[in-house]
C-alpha cells in the first residue's frame, strides 16, 4: 500500500514540476492580459471545487475577518485568495523576463528608509514577511533599490522542482540557503551576512514544530518561526516587519520600523518578546489586506488534530 501511495505521490510530483517548467519556458512568451486571464480562471475552478485547501484558507479568513462561516462574504473573499494565489504564480512565472527598471517603478513602498538607513550606517538587516502577495517580486524590487539578500527555501519534491526555484530565485538577485539538506549551518550563515552589515529575508509566520515560538494571533495561539527574532537577538541587526500586498496591476510594500528586542531578560524571553511583537504587526497588516494573505495550511495550534505531532 505505501509502495502505490509513493509511486503516486511521486508521479504527481513530475506533473508540478513539468507544468512549472513550462510556466517559466512559455508564459513569458505569450501577451500578459491573456495569460492572467487564464490564471483567474484556473483559480476560479480550484475555489468552485472547495477541496481541502479552499477550506482551510477560508478557515483561516474567518478567524482573522470575524466573517460567518458559510457567509457569502466569506466565500467571496476566500474566492479573491485564490485569486491572489495564483497571480503569485502568474507572476513569477515573468519575473525574470521583466525590466528591473519598471519593477521597481511599480512598487509602492512605504518604509524603505528603514532598510536604507541601517544599511548605510553598516548594520545588518532582517526582513521578517508573513506569506502574502509577491514575495519573490518585493526580493526583486529590493534587489533592484541595491540591497541583495540571502533567503532560506523549503526543499521541494521533486528535487528538479527544487533547483529550479532556486535558479529562479537566484536568477532575481537572491542568495538561496536550502531549509533542509545543506550544511546545517543555515543560522550561522545567516548571522554572518547581517553581521557584515547584509540584508535577510526569511518567512516569519508559521512554523509548527518543536522549535517554533509561540505567539498568541488572532486571539489564538500559533508558532513563528525563531530565526528571525533570534537573529535580532544575538547579532543585533535590525529586525523589520514586512507586509507585501497587491496594488491594482501593481505592488505594495509596507516596511515597519524596527522592533526593539527587550533590554532584560533571558535570551528565551527575549526571542518570545520579539515573536510576538511581529505577531502584532502582521495581525494588522493581514487585517488590511486579507485577500492577499496565502495561508493555505493549519496555522493555529487548536486546528491540528488531536494526538499528533506538529509538522
Amino acid at each position: 500500500m505505501s509502495e502505490k501511495v509513493s509511486e503516486k505521490v511521486s508521479a504527481g510530483d513530475r506533473v508540478v514540476a513539468a507544468g512549472f517548467a513550462a510556466g517559466w519556458k512559455l508564459v513569458p512568451l505569450l501577451p500578459q492580459r491573456p495569460t492572467a486571464a487564464v490564471f483567474r480562471f484556473l483559480a476560479d475552478r480550484v475555489w468552485s471545487r472547495r477541496g481541502k485547501s479552499v477550506r482551510r484558507l477560508e478557515s483561516n479568513l474567518a478567524r482573522v475577518t470575524g466573517l460567518r462561516p458559510g457567509s457569502r462574504e466569506l466565500s467571496e473573499l476566500t474566492r479573491a485568495g485564490m485569486r491572489s494565489y495564483f497571480r503569485y504564480f502568474h507572476e513569477i512565472f515573468r519575473l525574470p523576463s521583466m525590466d528591473r527598471g519598471e519593477l521597481v517603478r511599480r512598487t509602492h513602498v512605504i518604509g524603505a528608509e528603514h532598510v536604507h538607513g541601517n544599511v548605510a550606517a553598516g548594520r545588518g538587516v532582517v526582513l521578517a514577511l508573513p506569506h502574502m502577495g509577491n514575495w519573490d517580486q518585493a526580493g526583486a524590487w529590493l534587489v533592484g533599490v541595491g540591497h541583495p539578500f540571502t533567503t532560506v527555501a523549503e526543499r521541494l519534491r521533486p528535487e528538479s522542482l527544487f533547483h529550479r526555484y532556486v535558479a529562479f530565485r537566484e536568477g532575481l538577485g537572491m542568495e538561496v540557503l536550502p531549509l533542509t539538506g545543506g550544511d546545517g549551518h543555515n543560522f550561522g550563515t545567516l548571522a554572518t551576512r547581517v553581521r557584515k552589515g547584509g540584508v535577510v529575508c526569511l518567512p516569519a509566520e508559521r512554523d509548527l514544530t518543536k522549535s517554533g515560538v509561540e505567539v498568541s494571533f488572532f486571539g489564538a495561539t500559533t508558532k513563528y518561526p525563531a530565526g528571525p527574532p533570534l537573529l535580532a537577538v544575538q547579532t543585533g541587526a535590525a529586525l523589520l516587519p514586512a507586509i507585501v500586498y497587491f496594488v491594482g496591476d501593481d505592488w505594495g510594500i509596507h516596511i515597519h520600523p524596527e522592533l526593539p528586542v527587550p533590554a532584560e531578560g533571558t535570551r528565551q524571553e527575549k526571542v518570545a518578546a520579539v515573536a510576538q511583537g511581529l505577531a502584532d504587526v502582521f495581525e494588522k497588516g493581514i487585517s488590511e489586506h486579507p485577500e492577499d494573505w496565502h495561508m493555505l495550511q493549519r496555522l493555529w495550534l487548536d486546528d491540528l488534530p488531536p494526538q499528533r505531532e506538529p509538522r
